[in-house]
């Protein structure tokens, strides 16, 4: 009963239903379609994979599985928070995690937890959602592959709407991609802060460059 539980909850809070507001970001993409470097199924299946493999997913995704593990600790909750931040290239980024981060905790009270309490002001996405599965208990392994997919189920649906690559591709990459969803999930849980890195150069340069599009449908 408690795995259903948990399956329930995790289906429920990374479900685009949730109120998070999380459709109308792009963490940077809408640039990099903007500027034609991101035009087809080949392209976005790339550029998902870098941001999974070696760009902010994975530094977010070891930030995730760092707070699960500090749910009911106040203060390493608020350092690891700081250091997500100071690890977000850019202002909109910023504005991102943080706006999606906090309508999670405020959305989640539905679920009560003493880690509620704990949420440090402000709370990246990544921190609000590691630390409230911990907080209820939810298996690491489960929690971060769940948190992966539908972050990548974000970036992808974000190219069907505006590339556009249409619906069949964009299960396509959801297809090709959940073995190294797998992966990265399993590799985060296990490690260190010292192993937070980023070369996804290309990616924190689209982010920092979306604020100067003359148009744009997403906020970041």
């Amino acid at each position: 009963m408690s795995q259903t539980s948990d399956l329930q909850k995790l289906l429920t809070w990374l479900s685009p239903a949730f109120p998070v507001g999380a459709f109308a970001w792009s963490a940077g993409l809408e640039s990099a379609i903007a500027s034609g470097t991101v035009h087809d199924r080949s392209t976005t299946q790339a550029w998902v994979r870098g941001m999974l493999s070696h760009g902010s997913l994975r530094t977010d995704a070891i930030l995730f599985a760092h707070a699960h593990r500090a749910a009911h600790d106040a203060t390493e909750l608020r350092d690891l928070a700081d250091l997500c931040l100071a690890l977000t290239p850019a202002r909109e980024r910023h504005e991102e995690t943080t706006t999606t981060g906090s309508a999670f905790a405020t959305a989640a009270r539905a679920w009560p937890t003493p880690v509620l309490a704990n949420m440090p002001t402000p709370c990246p996405y990544p921190i609000a959602v590691g630390a409230i599965t911990g907080g209820h208990g939810i298996a690491v392994n489960a929690a971060l592959l769940a948190w992966l997919t539908a972050s990548v189920h974000g970036q992808v649906s974000v190219a069907v709407r505006l590339v556009p690559i249409g619906q069949s591709d964009g299960l396509a990459i959801m297809a090709d991609l959940e073995p190294e969803i797998a992966s990265v999930a399993e590799m985060c849980q296990h490690a260190a802060l010292d192993d937070i890195g980023s070369v996804a150069y290309a990616a924190d340069i689209a982010q920092m460059s979306h604020e100067t599009l003359t148009t744009r449908i997403f906020r970041s």
